[in-house]
């Protein structure tokens, strides 16, 4: 996984604080690379259930094939865009709550 933890922490975070971080949090999305931005997507499509962390590959390849529109622009237009991370961060087992902490 080329995205860190701690990002995906960072993220969702903001996204929980939409009202006071948009503009921080769609200049930090914008600002990570194309790899990071495609996993950030595939991350947010097994949150949501669209696809199982088994089929990890293949959802970070259809974020790729399919980026049309800018990351932010795309989550952001989800209203509980972060709380799919955050399921989707569960279900790839990744311990985000260390993260979350240091970044309060």
């Amino acid at each position: 996984m080329e995205i860190s933890v701690r990002k995906v922490a960072q993220v969702i975070l903001m996204g929980h604080e939409m009202n006071r971080a948009e503009g921080e949090l769609r200049a930090f999305i914008a600002g990570m690379n194309d790899d990071e931005q495609a996993e950030l997507v595939a991350l947010y499509w097994i949150g949501r259930g669209s696809f199982d962390p088994e089929d990890w590959d293949e959802a970070v390849d259809t974020a790729r094939a399919e980026a049309t529109t800018p990351t932010a622009d795309y989550l952001l237009g989800s209203p509980h865009f972060a709380d799919h991370l955050e399921a989707g961060a569960e279900a790839m087992e990744l311990d985000i709550s260390d993260e979350e902490d240091d970044l309060l």
